[in-house]
């Protein structure tokens, strides 16, 4: 279960990222595979997606629709040994009722029976991947400088990732169900 930024909101993240790109050995994820994960569902049976889909509507139905922004960033496992640089969410927006709207689709599974991923929840944007372990506070202080415009938040979509199947042998995320937040399914 993901929330995908609209294009304009990727646009403006990918112009921002485009001129530093050639700085680093970072593998760069593609803007249109840029997403902020919900719930990580590493495998789910096809039996049970009908009611899968049917779980996660009704928990996008009991949450409002959000604004967000793209602000910032951070480094997994840590800044110190980074493997991965991410972009996170500004403070202040709707983070709190992303978070529930997390809880809810991380319930929908469970009650489905489909394993869900235990790591915290920590809403972010995948923007690269090290090979190995870099220091990586001068990217930090660089995406501190950067804040996307807000953007409505009205659906959550769950995607499925093909690995190895898109360009360069990265993933390849297909769309399965788009589900409305809020009343907006009414």
């Amino acid at each position: 279960m993901a929330v995908v930024p609209p294009p304009d909101v990727v646009e403006e993240i990918d112009a921002f990222w485009e001129p530093r790109r050639g700085a680093a050995s970072w593998r760069w994820t593609a803007p249109e595979q840029w997403h902020l994960t919900l719930a990580f569902l590493p495998r789910v049976e096809e039996y049970l997606l009908d009611e899968l889909i049917e779980r996660l509507a009704a928990a996008a139905q009991r949450r409002g629709p959000l604004r967000l922004a793209i602000s910032g960033g951070g480094a997994f496992p840590d800044v110190a040994r980074a493997k991965v640089l991410w972009a996170g969410l500004e403070e202040g927006g709707d983070v709190d009722e992303l978070s529930r709207l997390a809880t809810g689709a991380r319930n929908a599974a469970v009650a489905t029976g489909v394993e869900v991923d235990g790591t915290r929840f920590r809403p972010h944007l995948t923007l690269a991947r090290l090979g190995h372990p870099e220091e990586v506070t001068r990217w930090l202080r660089v995406a501190d400088t950067f804040t996307s415009a807000p953007f409505a938040v009205t659906e959550m979509v769950l995607i499925a990732s093909h690995l190895g199947e898109g360009a360069r042998r990265r993933p390849r995320y297909e769309r399965l169900a788009e589900l409305p937040i809020g009343s907006l399914g009414t």
